[in-house]
């Protein structure tokens, strides 16, 4: 398949025995691109077989230590494999300082560049554009500089198309938005993707501390699900606090029926 998302993690900052940090991968025309690196991704990423120097580029959200920890044992496992191809970081600018203190302390021996992209936007700005997909980042409503990813498809020469111009097979999007408190604008800037990521950390009755942390609930997240005319919701980044999963699925689909929850290991074909 020309999309293809598997899911690393979908705990919040909390660890919990059966659910890993955020973390997720998405497969484009088999080009791999890591999104969030929480601890423990080196291990689900050996779990779902995906190999660690396939890796096209990594992107990071903000800097919380459970979208973040797992990048140093990552880096250090590619350079003992022997991974000479540059590697791609984009993510806010303080990440430039994560990885001058990697770089500084257990860079020795690194086989390969670290390119890092530093992301300053108020609204959404194409990052990065290849053959098959371009990626923007999305300015996030969070306690800290924080940025969804949309990743778009981009039409190849040779694809099919109708009379009038537009292709036989629609092009697929994702976009990924975590951790962030709604606001107006984010559902114009994901408008028709065909599957969208939200957090929704808790459930509508704990709306007052989902406000006091800037995340989201699960009605706030379908609707903008709903708003955006996505295809697909998927929802995740659930809080500690969850164990009713039918009742937080069912407040989802209350407002957008077409609600799947995200489980470790998960995988989903665009």
């Amino acid at each position: 398949m020309n999309f293809t998302l598997k899911i690393m993690g979908t705990a919040s900052a909390m660890p919990i025995s059966d659910r890993n940090p955020s973390a997720q991968v998405l497969s484009v025309h088999g080009r791999l691109f890591l999104i969030d690196c929480g601890e423990g991704t080196q291990q689900q990423l050996r779990r779902a077989h995906l190999a660690f120097l396939k890796i096209d580029a990594i992107f990071i959200t903000h800097i919380h230590g459970d979208h973040l920890f797992g990048i140093f044992g990552l880096l250090n496992s590619m350079a003992m494999y022997g991974r000479t191809a540059d590697l791609h970081v984009y993510g806010p600018q303080a990440l430039g300082s994560v990885l001058n203190f990697y770089r500084s302390f257990f860079g020795e021996g690194t086989g390969f560049n670290i390119v890092f992209h530093a992301v300053r936007c108020s609204a959404p700005e194409v990052v990065m554009e290849s053959r098959y997909v371009r990626v923007s980042a999305i300015p996030l409503r969070h306690k800290i500089e924080c940025y969804g990813w949309r990743f778009d498809e981009v039409p190849t020469p040779g694809r099919p198309l109708h009379e009038d111009g537009s292709p036989v097979q629609p092009l697929k999007s994702y976009a990924y938005c975590s951790d962030t408190a709604p606001f107006p604008e984010l559902a114009s800037w994901v408008r028709g993707v065909t599957v969208l990521y939200h957090e929704a950390t808790y459930m509508s009755d704990m709306a007052d501390k989902a406000g006091e942390r800037y995340h989201s609930t699960t009605a706030q997240a379908a609707a903008c699900a709903a708003e955006a005319g996505a295809g697909r919701l998927l929802v995740g980044h659930y809080s500690s606090r969850i164990t009713d999963f039918d009742a937080y699925l069912a407040e989802c689909r209350a407002v957008f029926p077409a609600t799947g929850l995200t489980h470790d290991g998960d995988v989903f074909e665009f």
